[in-house]
């Protein structure tokens, strides 16, 4: 058996596009792709899906593989699966700002740790908020679906040179005010009853100096803040549970799905 360098090329081509698309997103979803997560393993998850989607894509454009239109088509393939895993990033990014704002709130924002995911220092209470997003996500099914639309979007994006458009990215930047948005909505229950408690801590202190109010307010407002959180927790996740919807039509807006 004889190939010439072209068919071979057209092979390759038929399993790299598809496999640049869904390796990009495995590699920037939340949960994959935290630094916790072996590399090998999402290659390999990569692998394996590409392998069984591989017969049913449409054809693939016209376009060599190492050529000057090849790599255009490579960086389209990229910037679909990267896309899609950066909105969710940005959704899973709102309980990491509400957990920041309630620590800071009620003095806990000295006591951080490293966040597996994007490898800063962060407050324990965001990174608390942070799992129980990762485990809402996850049992939800997300990884999934965000997976299933991904695969759909061979249909409505197929493999060639056109793919997102600058309005599809100004899109997505728009949306990233509700990052900031829903994470102080998310956390204003419980700084506003903080702030409430400090004022009555300020006024106690004005009335009676003597009594070193804020030495004894410290720890109470740290017990407190505890205590609303373990409270809101619920609402907390069905708040994200909402953001994360919004940010599944996003995707879906994104890739004409």
């Amino acid at each position: 058996m004889e190939f010439t360098e072209q068919e071979i090329l057209e092979k390759i081509a038929l399993f790299f596009w598809p496999m640049v698309r869904i390796s990009s997103l495995f590699m920037a979803i939340p949960v994959f792709s935290a630094r916790s997560a072996p590399v090998k393993i999402r290659v390999m998850i990569s692998f394996f899906t590409t392998l069984i989607v591989m017969p049913f894509l449409p054809a693939l454009p016209d376009v060599e593989l190492m050529s000057y239109y090849g790599v255009l088509v490579t960086i389209q393939q990229m910037a679909i699966g990267l896309i899609s895993a950066f909105i969710l990033q940005m959704v899973f990014s709102v309980m990491l700002i509400a957990g920041q704002s309630i620590a800071y709130s009620m003095g806990l924002g000295f006591a951080s740790m490293v966040d597996p995911a994007s490898g800063v220092q962060v407050p324990v209470v965001a990174q608390i908020f942070v799992i129980s997003a990762s485990l809402f996500f996850i049992s939800m099914n997300g990884h999934l679906l965000a997976l299933e639309l991904l695969i759909q979007s061979f249909i409505t994006l197929p493999i060639g040179l056109v793919g997102l458009t600058m309005t599809d990215l100004w899109g997505v930047i728009i949306w990233s005010a509700e990052m900031f948005a829903g994470g102080v909505l998310l956390a204003l229950p419980i700084m506003t009853t903080i702030l409430f408690i400090n004022v009555s801590f300020g006024v106690a202190s004005k009335a009676a100096p003597q009594l070193q109010i804020f030495g004894v307010g410290f720890p109470i407002t740290i017990m407190l803040g505890l205590i609303l959180i373990w409270i809101m927790i619920p609402n907390l996740v069905h708040g994200f549970s909402l953001i994360l919807s919004d940010g599944f039509q996003l995707i879906k807006q994104v890739l004409k799905v």
